[in-house]
């Protein structure tokens, strides 16, 4: 076989994406119609056989009882092998069928069953049967959930926080963790029999005398249970891909069920040998994941990384050339799509799109400071955008010496319309990580967990952002209010003063500095509450096995078993602070234009009349807007914000003390489509923004206010403490495809992300590459645009699966120019 290379530009920038990129093979182009064809449906078989192993194992230790349900799921669930797929490994019993997760949550499942085909997005179909079966297990649930216990076990203080939405924390108690990446170059190194010779050992070495000691057998008993389960597992597709091989007429289908099963004979309890391993050991795990528990974020981590040794050797000995080896990723990026979740509502709509948040992280560094980009990381690209799907997430880190050649076929990634790639800076994660600790081997090895937050793949712990989520503008309109939720009437905070009775912005910055540290903490008793309930009852054991370093602690990744433990909540309606902020400056105490009264009136009649809407222009009109580079708003955010993020790094998780380096906790910014969900409890705020509507997303201004330019919004956004915001500072950017498709604005586009992230170390953008056109069709005639995707938040989705209030939210985002 002639192996060809395949790097960089491999044709004329501008050509058809078909030409740069290649196409889909006939094969991957017939598994991605069938995965776009199947029906998202409710899928009850994990939910039952996951209560039929609770009920027979419900005495043993909580470990072993739960390595003992995923060995029951493994070995009973239905596989199948699609029959134009390289790869194996389903999560459902149909390609992106939602698995219902009881031990989580029911209470919601149950009240919703007769709506979920009647959502006004992230629609989910189910059948009879289905209801039958989720209704007979719904017993044995009953007060027996993450979200029974976690609801009960809230201080009735902060439970009012909870219940009233002004701290969301519905993902924490109705999930599992999630957000984390395992350690896959371990993984394909040394397969999972070098996890399980380890975890043999250490159990051999304990002194069960010793009460600690005792309580380690049990996770190093369960760690064998499920690598067991994992290896058994494999044998299954072994069994199944040999079957229907024998059975197959077709010789080339013969040959790949029989290299399938090879495959699998092998990894991922062995170590992969070659490319092909490598990829279906990386995706057997990454399912596996999945289906232990329904915790979003689980992503791939440096995927160029590990998977390009595999590349170059195959490559060097002709085994694969760069043509077979982008059809196998791009099966992979296929593959990653069939998984699913289904929400709550409430849930839902801080998590439009049905999103996953399985990110892969290419490009940036190594320890020593060189470029890490490689052929791997040219071909991940290629795969992205021959697959064109919203999942998985494609993360680039920047860094000063990324080479042109590699940005400007970045460009030509964000030229195809899907959201991708996001960029995430290596000057300033780099530097904050080992601020904290962080060993500078691992600190340059970081890599994107699901939206923008980023860790350190098989060392952090579980949410590295995603806590809790906090809703600045009502808060302010709380301050404002005497320490009162003007929404429900109920006395959340100390009473600082009424907004009427203020004579000076300076009284308002200090209620709101007094109140947003109290927000704050009981934002850490909400979070604190989820994080004890999920360490009693739900530890993730293969995913802990996975992780360093439980396996020499003894510990699950919830008992404080990873090298690393930081997380950090997200603040949602940054810019709606900023613009409500100085237009209560300038117009109510500097220009005296409006009396306090006259604005908290207006404020508590949504503008209504002719007098209110004269007030809402005045101030959309007349007070200077975040995005534009004004320090008059920029420099308040930036103080106004400041309480959170000194108050919130006062307090520890807990993990803290029991193991990892950290333990922490530091702010984060990214809304996911919280500003949505949120928005709907916000009564109207001081910015000009109506009652109950979206709230701006990210750290991104708000929709069409940000009239200076792009540049102008980058200078903006780096005003923030980026350093101190390791949770992600994410900004939104929205172009009309015309303006990419001169060579010059895609060069001029380069030249403006080396100034955001080298001159003014921006943390993070990503951009939405479509027209208000095409959105405004879409929405119209949905059934012509089935597969375009937009940027959501932090992600990207199917635009036509969203529920209208989002759509609208997307459309009406501000269009920039180069």
């Amino acid at each position: 076989m002639q192996a060809k290379t395949m790097t960089g530009l491999q044709a004329k920038t501008g050509t058809h994406t078909e030409e740069h990129f290649g196409k889909l093979t006939a094969k991957m182009k017939r598994y991605r119609n069938a995965i776009l064809d199947a029906k998202p449906y409710v899928d009850a078989q994990r939910a039952v056989l996951a209560t039929e192993a609770y009920k027979a194992h419900r005495h043993e230790q909580l470990d072993i009882l739960r390595a003992n349900v995923l060995k029951h799921i493994l070995e009973h669930m239905t596989i199948y092998i699609e029959p134009d797929t390289f790869l194996a490994g389903n999560q459902a019993r149909a390609n992106r069928w939602a698995p219902v997760f009881p031990e989580y949550s029911m209470n919601w499942v149950i009240d919703e069953l007769e709506t979920f085909e009647k959502r006004p997005g992230d629609v989910f179909y189910i059948t009879e049967q289905t209801k039958k079966e989720l209704r007979e297990i719904a017993p044995f649930w009953k007060n027996n959930t993450l979200e029974d216990r976690g609801l009960a076990a809230f201080p009735s203080k902060s439970r009012v926080f909870y219940d009233l939405g002004i701290i969301g924390a519905d993902g924490n108690i109705t999930s599992g963790d999630g957000h984390i990446a395992v350690d896959y170059q371990a993984i394909l190194q040394h397969g999972l029999e070098w996890y399980e010779e380890r975890a043999q050992t250490e159990l051999e070495k304990l002194d069960l005398t010793d009460y600690e000691q005792q309580k380690e057998s049990y996770f190093y008993e369960a760690s064998l249970i499920t690598l067991d389960a994992v290896k058994e597992f494999a044998q299954r597709y072994v069994k199944l891909a040999r079957q229907e091989a024998h059975q197959m007429t077709n010789k080339m289908r013969k040959k790949e069920l029989e290299q399938i099963a090879a495959a699998l004979e092998r990894v991922p309890y062995a170590p992969a040998r070659n490319f092909r391993e490598a990829v279906q050991s990386v995706w057997f795990i990454h399912n596996i994941l999945q289906i232990e528990s329904n915790g979003h974020s689980v992503s791939y981590g440096r995927m160029d990384q590990y998977l390009d040794p595999y590349y170059e050797k195959d490559l060097k000995a002709e085994k694969i050339t760069p043509e077979q080896a982008t059809e196998l990723l791009t099966n992979l990026c296929l593959k990653t799509l069939t998984i699913n979740k289904i929400r709550s509502w409430a849930h839902t709509e801080f998590s439009a799109g049905s999103p996953l948040y399985q990110n892969i992280t290419i490009g940036g560094q190594n320890a020593a400071g060189k470029d890490a980009t490689n052929k791997v990381s040219y071909l991940i690209l290629r795969a992205i955008v021959q697959a064109h799907l919203p999942q998985p997430n494609l993360t680039v880190r920047y860094f000063h010496g990324l080479s042109d050649q590699f940005m400007r076929e970045c460009v030509e990634v964000v030229k195809q319309g899907i959201g991708m790639p996001a960029f995430n800076n290596d000057e300033v994660i780099i530097p904050s990580f080992i601020a904290r600790g962080v060993k500078k081997e691992d600190a340059y090895n970081y890599s994107a967990i699901g939206c923008v937050e980023t860790a350190v793949p098989g060392k952090w712990g579980y949410r590295c952002t995603g806590m809790s989520f906090v809703n600045f503008p009502r808060t302010l309109l709380i301050v404002m209010n005497g320490g009162i939720d003007p929404e429900s009437g109920k006395k959340l905070l100390p009473d600082y003063g009424h907004f009427v009775q203020m004579t000076s912005y300076e009284q308002l910055l200090t209620a709101w500095d007094k109140s947003l540290r109290e927000i704050t903490r009981q934002s850490v008793i909400i979070e604190n509450t989820c994080d004890m309930v999920l360490e009693q009852g739900y530890p993730d054991i293969l995913c802990s096995t996975l992780t360093a370093d439980c396996l020499g602690r003894g510990k699950t990744i919830k008992e404080g078993g990873a090298i690393y433990d930081f997380i950090s909540g997200l603040q949602v309606g940054i810019a709606n602070l900023a613009d409500s902020l100085a237009a209560i400056k300038l117009l109510v105490f500097e220009k005296h234009q409006l009396t306090p009264k006259q604005l908290w009136t207006a404020l508590q009649n949504d503008f209504a009349g002719e007098k209110g809407e004269q007030i809402r222009q005045l101030l959309i009109n007349e007070a200077p807007k975040y995005g534009n580079d004004d320090d008059r708003v920029d420099q308040l955010l930036v103080q106004a914000y400041q309480p959170y993020i000194d108050e919130i790094s006062k307090y520890h998780n807990t993990r803290y003390g029991r193991g990892p380096i950290g333990g922490g906790r530091y702010a984060g910014t990214s809304s996911i489509s919280a500003n949505v969900g949120q928005g709907h409890s916000t009564l109207a705020t001081p910015d000009g923004r109506h009652a109950r509507t979206p709230l701006a997303e990210g750290c991104s201004p708000e929709h069409a206010l940000d009239i200076n330019g792009p540049t102008a919004v980058f200078k903006s956004v780096a005003k923030l403490h980026t350093k101190e915001i390791t949770g992600g500072v994410l900004l939104n950017q929205k172009m009309s495809p015309q303006i990419l498709r001169s060579e010059e604005n895609c060069m001029k586009l380069v030249a403006l992300l080396r100034a955001f992230f080298n001159r003014l170390h921006g943390y993070h953008v990503q951009y939405n590459i479509v027209s208000r056109a095409t959105l405004i069709d879409a929405q119209k005639y949905p059934e012509k645009h089935r597969d375009l995707i937009v940027r959501v938040a932090g992600y990207s989705a199917f635009f036509v699966g969203l529920s209208k209030e989002t759509q609208d939210d997307i459309i009406a985002r501000t269009e920039q120019n180069l």
